[in-house]
């Protein structure tokens, strides 16, 4: 390729998210139908999942932890015409100032990840789509509510603490390079 073709303009397009993130809120979920509690750090574990949250008890490749923007709950707290907690939304991660979007390469085998803090390294493995326990939580229509604005699922990649406040950044696995750094040649 030249360099000069639509793909290249997309990749310049999606190499660079603006700023980073925040952790604002860890969501734990002790088995599947019992009731999220809000906790202010937790282990993340590599290959498994949260400490203390039901997925990290079996094996899963690709939904070993949730994550929804927090811009995202006043959308559906809109849609549902109630307050909505992010214990009620039961994803473990959420996460503000930032498109966890950007954390889903558009290009085939070319990976993002989502570093939280010091050590964590997740890597988003796709959307989070809504249950149908959403009906039930947040009342009729929840479903649709949430239908958009899930939030994403993802894999432990490297363990380690994670604390509420923590920083948030979405880095090209490839490069190592931060996307929301400037493009060469460009001013801050």
């Amino acid at each position: 390729m030249n360099g000069r073709g639509p793909a290249s303009g997309l990749h310049a397009l999606t190499a660079h998210v603006p700023g980073t993130g925040r952790l604002q809120a860890i969501v734990l979920r002790g088995a599947r139908l019992v009731p999220a509690e809000l906790v202010d750090q937790v282990e993340a574990i590599a290959g498994r999942g949260l400490q203390g949250d039901h997925t990290a008890l079996r094996r899963s490749a690709r939904r070993q932890v949730t994550l929804i923007q927090a811009e995202h709950l006043p959308v559906i707290a809109a849609l549902t015409h109630q307050v909505v907690k992010p214990e009620t939304l039961r994803r473990n991660l959420v996460i503000s100032g930032l498109n966890l979007r950007a954390a889903l390469n558009p290009f085939a085998g070319e990976t993002m990840h989502i570093h939280i803090g010091t050590s964590v390294v997740l890597e988003a493995t796709g959307d989070c789509a809504p249950c149908s326990r959403m009906e039930t939580l947040l009342g009729p229509g929840g479903y649709n509510a949430m239908r958009g604005h899930g939030g994403l699922t993802a894999r432990v990649l490297a363990g380690g603490l994670l604390t509420v406040g923590d920083q948030v950044r979405i880095v090209h696995a490839a490069t190592g390079a931060d996307v929301h750094a400037p493009p060469v040649g460009h001013a801050p």
